[in-house]
């Protein structure tokens, strides 16, 4: 299982806003991707969340942007789980640009985990925070 998990995806041009780069939006949503992605990766795709009747939510992110990226550019969010706690935990996100390098955007998101009929928190089960391998000070 890796502790780090790298998605991959292209820029594309509807991505873009009326700035020329990736809009804010466009970042949220590869930090979603990868996300959801790596708890699949790890055995815990949305199917499996919907059969035990609880899941993720998001509670806040938090995105320092610190380059444009462009249409058609290959990027990789790397993102890993820094925190486990009773019904939350921590994920943590870079936003990169292989061909040069350079990081684009850092990033955090604080998922609780809640049952899905009633929205409240829920204790994670220890098949679900055992698919994780955590990086608490990466």
């Amino acid at each position: 299982m890796p502790a780090i998990y790298e998605h991959p995806h292209t820029v594309a041009p509807a991505e873009i806003d009326a700035l020329g780069h990736a809009s804010n939006l466009a970042y949220l949503a590869w930090m979603q991707d990868a996300a959801v992605a790596h708890s699949a990766a790890q055995g815990w795709p949305g199917e499996a969340y919907q059969q035990l009747g609880q899941g993720w939510v998001v509670r806040a992110h938090e995105i320092t942007y610190l380059r444009p990226a462009f249409a058609e550019e290959q990027i990789v969010v790397r993102t890993w789980v820094a925190t486990l706690r009773k019904a939350s935990s921590l994920r943590r996100y870079e936003i990169l640009r292989p061909a040069d390098g350079k990081t684009l955007a850092t990033a955090a998101t604080d998922w609780a985990f809640v049952t899905y009929d009633t929205g409240m928190p829920a204790r994670i089960p220890a098949e679900v925070s055992g698919a994780f391998v955590l990086l608490p000070d990466r």
